[in-house]
């Protein structure tokens, strides 16, 4: 097995630990009231008990002109630091509404360059195939 370069210290803890990563079979959309922030027909779920399902949506699929970035950052053991931007129009209540890893550990690898919304800031809308 490789080695990894920047392994995840909760999965060196708690090797049982499951987070899944798998592509989402249709297309998610974010919106902060009328205006889409995100669509995107690339998305992934990301599954962690007792968490409730994330979206993970490229980059290149968001629109960054509706966002700004903050100082706000936390750190998973798992997935690493996430940074976090504001939804520009929505005030406070799109404060931080989008989180990212954009350096994830290498067990998480797959949500780099990928944004998640917190629903209760946002409406993800999600149509499956």
């Amino acid at each position: 097995m490789d080695k990894l370069a920047n392994p995840a210290p909760g999965f060196q803890r708690n090797p049982d630990k499951v987070i899944t990563v798998e592509p989402y079979h249709g297309t998610v959309t974010v919106r902060s009231g009328d205006a889409v922030v995100a669509r995107s027909a690339r998305a992934k779920v990301l599954s962690e008990a007792p968490y409730a399902a994330a979206f993970y949506i490229p980059f290149d699929d968001i629109d960054f002109g509706k966002l700004a970035r903050t100082s706000h950052s936390t750190h998973c053991p798992y997935k690493g630091d996430a940074s976090y931007w504001s939804v520009s129009k929505a005030g406070e209540g799109g404060e931080n509404a989008m989180w990212a890893y954009e350096a994830p550990f290498d067990e998480m690898a797959e949500i780099r360059n990928h944004g998640a919304f917190y629903t209760s800031k946002v409406t993800v809308e999600a149509t499956p195939d």
